[in-house]
């Protein structure tokens, strides 16, 4: 028998957590600036992270992320974007082995430095 099926418990994985790991993935990736705050920030109970740039549902075992970002000015944004959701349902799934729904990326401003 595998370890996996003998081992008594369960593991919870926070909301945080979630947040956590989003934020800092999407940050890995080049072509992205910072996180903006999210807007709204209703329904606090149900939706983690609403000041750092994410915002995490979990529903039915599945997590949805929405990710709100500053890009660098002289990138492909639709190229980093889909970088950003590749990157964090990768990170999501294996980190944690939960199925991703969808990964949402909202680009909030485009940063140019000052010259």
């Amino acid at each position: 028998m595998s370890e996996e099926t003998t081992t008594p418990g369960t593991t919870t994985v926070a909301p945080e957590v979630l947040v956590a790991i989003a934020r800092l993935e999407a940050l890995k990736v080049p072509g992205v600036h910072s996180l903006a705050p999210v807007p709204g920030g209703v329904n606090r109970l149900l939706r983690r992270g609403v000041d750092e740039g994410v915002r995490i549902v979990i529903e039915d075992g599945v997590v949805d992320a929405d990710l709100y970002i500053v890009l660098d000015g002289n990138v492909n944004l639709r190229r980093v974007s889909r970088e950003v959701q590749k990157a964090v349902a990768r990170a999501i799934s294996e980190m944690v082995g939960m199925t991703v729904g969808h990964v949402n990326v909202h680009i909030e401003d485009v940063h140019y430095p000052q010259q």
